[in-house]
């Protein structure tokens, strides 16, 4: 129990700065990408930068595996986690790198009671848009046969790979670019199944709400009818009453 009170109250505390982090990490990645200029220094702070962000949430991992009481069932239940912190040791590429960070940021965030579905959604969306065209566009920018060359470019094929109607006008050649395209298809996929859901449920809430009010109504009109029922009785039985001899 106290095991599982410390690590509550573990995550209630670092999930802000690790926010935080995350926040340092989308800049960090963002800005050799964006500012073409930027010098070897400025690079390799950036790249510093993510390890250590990655490195925050890694040990974050290993702090809440060592307050948890069932650490099989914790590595068990949070794979992805561990994936996550795994993955970008196994290859040193900046690509894995943001995918772990995302998905960790996308755990934690899980956890918060107080972020709701919306909020979660319309950040994912604007996460996956963001980093998406960022991660194309540092792989296809220096690509001979690319045709995705600028910010705005990487921007409009993700919002039309996302939304699955895929114009064609721009599209990845390399590996990299399609293993990202395959990516954004199948988020925007889940995401719309998401939100589809999340109306869906929201539209039975209300029905079935009322419902409840309308056979509220209904059992109140019918004890009414039966109380207008028997008050007619005792009047008429008075009635019978006062007319005898």
């Amino acid at each position: 129990m106290q095991q599982r009170t410390a690590q509550a109250r573990w995550e209630r505390w670092t999930q802000r700065p690790l926010l935080a982090l995350a926040v340092v990490f989308a800049v960090a990645y963002a800005l050799p990408i964006v500012d073409t200029s930027a010098g070897h220094a400025v690079t390799v702070a950036c790249t510093a930068v993510e390890w250590v962000v990655w490195g925050a949430f890694a040990a974050d991992y290993v702090v809440r595996l060592a307050l948890t009481e069932r650490r099989g069932q914790f590595v068990r239940s949070h794979w992805l986690d561990l994936c996550a912190v795994v993955l970008p040791l196994l290859q040193p590429l900046r690509l894995l790198r943001l995918v772990s960070t995302l998905l960790l940021v996308g755990r934690r965030a899980q956890m918060a009671d107080q972020i709701r579905v919306t909020t979660y959604v319309a950040g994912a969306v604007v996460g996956l848009l963001m980093f998406g065209s960022l991660a194309v566009l540092s792989v296809e920018r220096d690509s001979p046969d690319g045709n995705i060359r600028t910010l705005g470019d990487a921007l409009w094929w993700s919002f039309t790979t996302m939304t699955t109607v895929g114009y064609g006008d721009h599209a990845p050649t390399t590996g990299l670019g399609r293993m990202i395209a395959v990516g954004l298809m199948l988020s925007g996929i889940a995401l719309l199944g998401l939100v589809t859901a999340n109306i869906a449920a929201w539209f039975m809430e209300r029905f079935e709400k009322d419902d409840v009010e309308e056979r509220a109504q209904t059992q109140a009109i019918l004890a009414l009818t039966e109380e207008v029922r028997a008050l007619r009785a005792e009047v008429a039985e008075l009635r019978d009453h006062s007319l005898r001899p």
